[in-house]
């Protein structure tokens, strides 16, 4: 077995045409120290760049039905930075395949992550040319599963109430209801107690020394309630 049909093996997608896939390994340095018009990654990598960004906003619109522009973007460029496509070329060890000039292979070129990135993104607009957009989208939700569940479960610690929004809009439109039940204690020293309700239905409670966190705390009791995976438990009370 070549070195490229293992890397091909190893990627989850063999090439009708290889050469695409040599071409996205093939690093600009090679044409450089060569003096010559060899053709090298960047064209790729330009073209690779907006698949990434497409395929990803498009699964992360999907995943996040409660976000607004903004967290959607937020999302979005945790996942597209130059570390974060470095990860992905280490993974599927690109370095091992990568066309470089002496030079850049003495300097430590092969695990250099603006290398691998650029390569990772050039390997996209390869698949994309040789098996279209759907090829290109499976392969990289695929890749970027695992850290598609990470920012999932984040989000249910930072925003307990967008999160909750988007378990329940799975079945219902219906958004949840959040109502004041009880406010005690002195200007100065607060305490309010919030219930959420969905179809008129309590889910949870929660207290807090602000609207706004008792409100948090009675999603964070509607998600344990309803099983969500990795729900936080609320801080204990100040």
């Amino acid at each position: 077995m070549s070195s490229l049909d293992a890397l091909q093996t190893r990627i989850g997608y063999h090439f009708r045409e290889p050469s695409l896939l040599l071409l996205a390994l093939t690093h600009p340095s090679v044409a450089h120290e060569l003096g010559s018009s060899l053709v090298h990654n960047q064209r790729l990598e330009y073209l690779g760049d907006a698949v990434l960004q497409l395929a990803l906003s498009r699964e992360i619109y999907d995943r996040y039905p409660a976000h607004d522009e903004g967290p959607l973007t937020k999302i979005r460029s945790q996942l597209v930075n130059q570390t974060s496509l470095a990860e992905q070329g280490r993974k599927l060890a690109l370095g091992d395949h990568l066309v470089l000039s002496r030079g850049e292979q003495l300097s430590g070129g092969r695990e250099r992550s603006s290398i691998l990135a650029d390569a990772y993104e050039a390997l996209l607009g390869a698949i994309f040319l040789d098996g279209g957009f759907d090829a290109a989208r499976t392969f990289i939700v695929d890749s970027f599963r695992e850290h598609l569940t990470e920012i999932a479960d984040s989000s249910i610690h930072d925003n307990p109430k967008g999160a909750l929004q988007e378990v329940l809009q799975a079945g219902s439109a219906e958004a949840p209801l959040y109502q004041v039940l009880s406010v005690s204690g002195p200007d100065h020293d607060r305490s309010f107690e919030c219930a959420v309700t969905h179809q008129g239905v309590e889910l949870g409670r929660g207290k807090g020394k602000s609207k706004k966190t008792a409100e948090s705390q009675a999603a964070i009791a509607a998600l344990e309630r309803l099983g969500t995976k990795d729900s936080p438990s609320p801080p204990p009370a100040p």
